[in-house]
């Protein structure tokens, strides 16, 4: 038996028991499990603390398994374990195995709606003969969603890079937290940010989600209609706009937005609240508004900490703040909301996570080779993978032909890549030095200014030197010849 094969029937005992499906941590650690690593291993490859896999994550899992098998399951026993409960009794036959291992061939074109046939197996678990009919998103191979925007919440293509979800997970239930996200365009932030939200859902908490990329230019001219912007949005989703228009004509911007909030919002809630704001660098260019609003987002985490009356009401208050670029505005160190918190900047998937988002698409049986390619083409930069495998999964392009055509006009990624070069040319500094970057076959040293910019627009990476070089090769073929 391989690990795919015991992956499938692992994860359907899993799903019969606790109907919910393995986590990548958890499939992370069966797979080196599999493969015979010791924890401390398996911590310095994948970015985990080695006590928190031993002490966390590992109990849980085993006594999952336990629960699920029927008997004492463990890091040591688990494939003879596993072997028992697939030779057991004559339920586990053949046929039902085929179930499992294929089963994309078991639903009909007439199916599709009929509630879920179940073989129940000896061992004590079920397997599905047709896909539940259930938000839960299934861990065999799936039919894809175009990878546009948000990853829904119930889509089987959102990979975690651990430790971050977890990380964050934690961090949003702790009184007056404070989380930043940061990555260039398309590499999973606000997927993250949902997440993070209905984690803060699913224990009780309020949410609201503003969308600074949906305010109108009219909102940013000056701080005041801004900030009653920012209240009556809020106010809004919360139902709690009767009174905004009182503490409006009463006291300065940034006084009645901190009485709104205290004595509207967060006096008249039990549970916490929990707001994100996205795209906060559009705020930037407005550099009053963003100075002022960015201390008031400072202060009132500051309040959660004073330990007087008003701070277990600012305590229920928090914040994730999800920017693309990075904040060149000057803030004063101790008025600034993006040096507080918990900060994450997401990175490239890595080989591991590109192989499981492979896996995780019907038809597509890669071998490690075929992943390098595509990998020497993008990187690991999460849309642009997801991309490639929609259409190859789609039989629009084989994986050959996506990487001859992907730097040119006829390839997928000609939008992606025209949106970077209007981009730049709005700005002819940045031309001329990312000209150098794609011309030059070796990592080399830009002004600070260029490189902290191209960086922030994704189109460059940082080398362990300061020195820059382009962010993946698709970006090197595409604009050497386009930039002059």
């Amino acid at each position: 038996m391989d690990f795919e094969t015991a992956f499938k029937i692992l994860d359907a005992a899993v799903f019969a028991q606790t109907k919910r499906h393995l986590k990548d941590i958890e499939v992370t650690i069966l797979r080196s499990s599999w493969q015979g690593k010791k924890y401390d291993e398996i911590a310095q490859i994948h970015g985990y603390t080695t006590e928190y896999l031993q002490h966390d994550v590992d109990p849980k899992l085993w006594q999952m398994l336990s629960a699920a098998f029927g008997e004492k399951v463990s890091k040591k026993n688990f494939q003879a374990a596993l072997e028992r409960q697939r030779l057991s009794g004559t339920a586990a036959s053949s046929k039902q195995l085929q179930a499992i291992l294929q089963p994309q061939n078991l639903m009909s074109s007439n199916s599709q709606l009929k509630r879920e046939k179940i073989i129940s197996l000896n061992s004590g678990f079920e397997i599905n003969e047709e896909p539940l009919l259930t938000n839960e998103p299934s861990q065999l191979n799936a039919e894809a969603e175009f990878p546009v925007g948000q990853v829904p919440l119930n889509s089987h293509f959102y990979i975690e890079r651990p430790p971050i979800e977890d990380r964050c997970f934690q961090e949003i239930l702790q009184p007056g937290a404070l989380i930043r996200i940061k990555a260039s365009r398309q590499m999973g932030k606000t997927s993250l940010m949902a997440r993070i939200l209905d984690e803060a859902r699913k224990h009780g908490c309020q949410t609201v989600a503003l969308s600074f990329h949906l305010a109108d230019k009219a909102v940013f001219a000056s701080l005041d209609t801004f900030l009653r912007w920012f209240c009556e949005s809020v106010g809004r989703k919360l139902k709690q706009l009767h009174q905004l228009d009182d503490y409006w004509n009463i006291y300065g911007s940034k006084d009645k937005t901190t009485a709104y909030f205290e004595e509207c919002l967060l006096e008249e809630i039990d549970s916490p609240l929990v707001i994100s704001l996205d795209g906060v660098d559009r705020i930037f260019p407005h550099r009053d508004i963003a100075e002022d609003f960015f201390n008031l987002l400072r202060a009132w985490y500051e309040y959660a900490k004073y330990g007087d009356r008003s701070s277990e009401l600012w305590k229920k208050l928090r914040l994730i703040l999800v920017h693309s670029k990075e904040v060149y505005i000057p803030l004063n160190i101790n008025q600034s909301p993006f040096n507080v918190g918990l900060s994450i900047e997401l990175q490239e998937f890595n080989q591991e996570q590109v192989q499981i988002l492979v896996e995780r698409h019907q038809g597509l049986n890669w071998i490690d080779t075929q992943v390098e390619e595509l990998m020497d083409m993008v990187g690991g930069h999460p849309y642009l993978v997801r991309l490639a495998l929609y259409h190859v999964q789609h039989q629009d392009i084989t994986l050959e032909q996506l990487l001859q055509t992907a730097s040119t006009e006829a390839g997928i990624y000609k939008d992606h890549l025209r949106g970077h070069l209007c981009n730049l040319n709005d700005h002819p500094n940045l031309v001329a030095a990312f000209s150098q970057v794609v011309k030059s076959l070796v990592p080399i040293e830009l002004d600070s200014e260029s490189a902290f910019k191209l960086h922030s627009m994704g189109l460059v990476v940082y080398c362990n030197d300061n020195k820059v070089m382009p962010r993946c090769n698709l970006y090197r073929q595409y604009f050497q010849n386009r930039l002059s």
